[in-house]
C-alpha cells in the first residue's frame, strides 16, 4: 500500500515509535486513563482544599496541665493560649500532609490500573473490528464466501458486522449473477454462430444451389446476425443498468415456430434428422420476440444435438384454456426421472457418454443445464412455465406455456 496512511505508518516506524502506540486500542486506553485520572484528581483536590479550609478554622482541644508561670515576677496566662495554638497548627499540618501523601499514591495507582484495565477493555471492545479486518483481508476477488458471523450483544459493533456480512452477500450475489450472465451470453452466442456456420457450409458445399436456396440461406444468416446483435445490445444494457431490458409486444407465436424451424432446418438435415412443424394459427402472446426465439432456439439446439440420425424433431404449438403452448419434441435418449429437475439447474452436467447408470440405462452424453435454465427464466419472466415430459429410450418433450393474448386489431391472419 502506498497511500497516506501507509506513509504515516512508515514514518512512525522510522522514528522508532512502536506501531501499537498508533492503534485505536492504545488511544482509547490512554483516553480512559486520562479522563479517569482527571476526574479522580478533581475529586481529591476538592477534598484536600475543603479539609485545608475547615481544619484551619477548627479548634483542637488538648488537656493541658496549667502551671503558674512567673514572668518578671508576674503570673502570665498567655503561655496557655500559645501552647493551644501550636498544637492546633501541628495537627492540621500533619493531617493535610497525610492526606496529600495518600492522595498522590492513590492517584498513581489509579492511573496505572486504569491504563491496564483500559487496554484490556478496549481490546475486548475492539475485537469485532479485528475480526472484520481479518475477514476483509482474507477476501479475494474470486472468493467472497467468508463471513464475520459475529455473536454477541446487540450493539453498534454487531450491527457493523451484520452490515458488513450483508454487503458481502450482495457483492457475492452480484458477482455470481455477473458470471452467470457471461456464461449465458456465451451460450446464447454459440447457437446463432453454429446456425450461421452450418447454413454457410451447406450452401457452399452445394455447387448447384439455385438463387432461392441462396436467398433462404442468406435470410437465415441475417436472422442469426440479428440475434447476436440483440445479445450484444443486451450485454451493453446490462453493463449500464445491471438488468436486461425486454420489450413486450403482442406477437404471434406460430410465426416464431415457423422462424425457428427455418433457422434450424439446415442443422437438422446435416445431422440426418427430419424437422416438422405442427401448429395452430394465431397463437397470440405478449412478450419479447427475441427472448422467445432464444428459448425456442435453445430447445431446438438440444433436440438436434441429442436425437440420433434418422430421428425426427417436432415443433408443435396450440392454445388451451387461455394459455398458448409451444413444444419441442425429439427422439433422443430421454431423461431419467431423477434428473428431470436437475437439467434446469445452471451448469449441471449429466453422466459422460456411455456411462451405465444404476438402473442399467446408458447415458447419452453430457448435457449442460444452462440453456434450459435460460428457457425457464424466459418463460417465467413472461408469466408462464416450462413443462417436461420424457421417457428413457423414447424421447423428450419440452413445452413452454405462456398466457394467451388478444390479437391486435390490425393483425393479419397467419398464413
Amino acid at each position: 500500500m502506498t497511500g497516506p496512511r501507509a506513509r504515516q505508518r512508515a514514518a512512525r516506524l522510522a522514528g522508532g515509535v512502536p506501531s501499537w502506540m498508533g492503534s485505536i486500542r492504545f488511544r482509547l486506553a490512554v483516553i480512559y486513563s486520562v479522563v479517569l485520572f482527571g476526574v479522580a484528581a478533581l475529586v481529591v483536590g476538592g477534598i484536600y482544599l475543603g479539609l485545608a479550609r475547615n481544619l484551619s478554622d477548627e479548634d483542637v482541644y488538648a488537656t493541658v496541665v496549667q502551671q503558674d508561670v512567673i514572668v518578671n515576677g508576674r503570673l502570665d496566662s498567655r503561655l496557655l493560649l500559645d501552647l493551644t495554638r501550636l498544637v492546633e497548627q501541628q495537627a492540621n499540618a500533619q493531617a493535610l500532609e497525610t492526606l496529600k501523601t495518600y492522595s498522590l499514591a492513590s492517584l498513581a495507582i489509579l492511573f496505572g490500573s486504569s491504563l491496564v484495565i483500559g487496554w484490556v477493555v478496549a481490546g475486548r471492545v475492539l475485537a469485532p473490528i479485528d475480526r472484520i479486518t481479518t475477514v476483509a483481508a482474507d477476501i479475494s476477488a474470486t472468493d467472497l464466501s467468508r463471513r464475520i458471523d459475529l455473536a454477541g450483544p446487540d450493539d453498534e459493533l454487531t450491527h457493523l458486522a451484520d452490515t458488513f456480512d450483508g454487503m458481502l452477500d450482495r457483492l457475492e450475489g452480484a458477482f455470481d449473477e455477473q458470471r452467470r450472465f457471461i456464461h449465458e451470453a456465451s451460450h446464447e452466442l454459440r447457437n446463432p454462430l453454429a446456425v450461421l456456420r452450418t447454413n454457410v457450409e451447406v450452401t457452399l458445399a452445394d455447387p448447384d444451389a439455385d438463387p432461392a436456396e441462396l436467398r433462404h440461406a442468406l435470410e437465415v444468416v441475417a436472422g442469426s446476425s440479428d440475434r447476436m446483435s440483440k445479445l450484444v445490445d443486451d450485454l451493453l444494457v446490462y453493463a449500464r443498468t445491471g438488468t436486461v431490458a425486454r420489450e413486450r409486444v403482442a406477437l404471434d407465436a406460430s410465426v416464431l415456430l415457423d422462424d425457428a424451424a427455418a433457422e434450424f432446418r439446415a442443422s437438422a438435415e446435416a445431422a440426418g434428422l427430419a424437422l416438422t412443424v405442427d401448429r395452430a394459427d394465431d397463437l397470440w402472446v405478449r412478450g419479447d420476440r427475441v427472448a422467445l426465439r432464444q428459448a425456442l432456439a435453445n430447445l431446438l439446439a438440444n433436440a438436434v444435438r441429442l436425437s440420433p440420425p434418422g430421428g425426427t424433431v417436432r415443433l408443435r404449438g396450440g392454445r388451451e384454456d387461455g394459455w398458448v403452448w409451444l413444444s419441442v419434441e425429439d427422439d433422443g435418449p430421454g431423461i431419467p426421472p431423477e434428473e428431470r429437475e436437475l437439467v434446469f439447474q445452471r451448469f449441471w452436467r449429466a453422466d459422460a457418454p456411455g456411462t451405465v447408470r444404476g438402473d442399467g440405462t446408458v447415458a447419452a452424453g453430457p448435457r449442460s443445464g444452462l440453456g434450459l435454465t435460460i428457457v425457464r427464466q424466459i418463460a417465467e419472466s413472461h408469466g408462464g412455465e416450462v413443462r417436461l415430459a420424457s421417457e428413457v429410450g423414447v424421447g423428450t418433450a419440452f413445452a413452454m406455456w405462456l398466457p394467451a393474448a388478444t390479437a391486435p386489431a390490425d393483425a393479419r391472419p397467419t398464413p
